[in-house]
């Protein structure tokens, strides 16, 4: 067993020390992640990487909820659940019209934020509901593509299938998004 899968255990049972052991271990890798999925948002995210790390890893250790982790990527795929929902749960406060919902903040050097919709999040995240109830698999190599920030070969590894296939699923899943997402924005 690997130091990982070791402090992994120890968080299970319940050890005080285990969790900062394993926060000390996984940090920076969280931090990167988060990092580079925060470059991809949209200009005017007020949400930093290491506020979504830190709030990613409460949301994994910190509520008391007995959580089972079998290995090192079975922890990520959580964490990028988990970089997800935060994610989303941001996207949802910022249209909420007392935080200026249906507002777009534009500043001189983003002129080319007039162009992206602030909704597409909320559109993404719901087509990934509907796709989960037809190909879950996908949809977990989705958020450690997308949420997660892994590279393909990383995510592979994560989900124990072969880079082919893992090529293949990204292939289908961002076409399938894609063709979904643009269905829900022509329908509006």
């Amino acid at each position: 067993m690997d130091d990982f899968s070791q402090i992994l255990a120890a968080v299970e049972a319940g050890e005080p020390l285990a969790t900062e052991q394993l926060l000390t271990l996984v940090y920076s890798e969280l931090r990167k992640l988060a990092a580079q999925k925060l470059a991809h948002e949209t200009p005017g995210q007020t949400l930093e990487a290491t506020a979504l790390v830190h709030e990613a890893y409460l949301r994994l250790v910190g509520d008391g909820i007995d959580k089972r982790w079998e290995h090192r990527g079975h922890f990520f795929a959580a964490a990028a659940e988990a970089m997800r929902r935060i994610l989303v749960d941001a996207a949802r406060r910022k249209q909420a019209v007392r935080h200026g919902g249906g507002r777009v903040r534009v500043t001189l050097l983003d002129i080319h934020a007039l162009t992206q919709s602030p909704d597409d999040l909320l559109v993404l995240d719901q087509a990934l509901t509907r796709f989960a109830a037809e190909e879950p698999r996908k949809v977990e190599l989705v958020k450690l593509r997308f949420f997660a920030g892994l590279s393909m070969p990383e995510a592979a590894d994560a989900l124990g299938i072969s880079l082919s296939t893992a090529e293949r699923w990204w292939v289908f899943a961002r076409t399938w998004l894609l063709t979904e997402m643009q269905k829900e924005h022509f329908s509006e």
